[in-house]
């Protein structure tokens, strides 16, 4: 749809004839989509409807900057828990510890994250009991 319209020819008219040229050329033939509904018409709109797709399509999430830390936090736990050595336990929870320090002195956004640092040496004894190095 390159062409310009003629000067005389309603807008409409001009589009029309542009539409049905294409249809009769096969250009709308191989979309994607084709015979399909529109994706979302039933769901109510928002004005970042783009950005929830977006997200959706390319398998991303997005959490406040507290909760991402809350979750950060967990996921830390969990990974000391299946640590391969003391060390790697210390590692991983002094990395997490002073990120929650740095959450308590300035709070990020989002709800309250609630977090005080680990223990890291009660951590330690606990990776060594369950790991049968006492």
């Amino acid at each position: 749809m390159t062409e310009r319209k003629p000067p005389g020819v309603s807008f409409e008219t001009w589009a029309d004839r542009q539409i049905r040229e294409a249809e009769e050329r096969g250009d709308f033939a191989q979309l994607p989509g084709a015979g399909k509904p529109l994706p979302g018409l039933d769901k109510p709109y928002t004005e970042q409807w783009w950005v929830e797709r977006k997200m959706r399509d390319e398998n991303l999430s997005y959490l406040p900057p507290s909760l991402a830390l809350r979750k950060d936090a967990q996921e830390a736990r969990e990974k000391a828990a299946r640590a391969r050595s003391e060390r790697e336990v210390r590692t991983l929870l002094d990395e997490i510890n002073s990120r929650i320090e740095e959450a308590v002195r300035h709070p990020p956004e989002g709800p309250p994250h609630r977090l005080v640092p680990f223990d890291v040496e009660a951590a330690v004894e606990e990776w060594r009991r369950a790991h049968g190095r006492s």
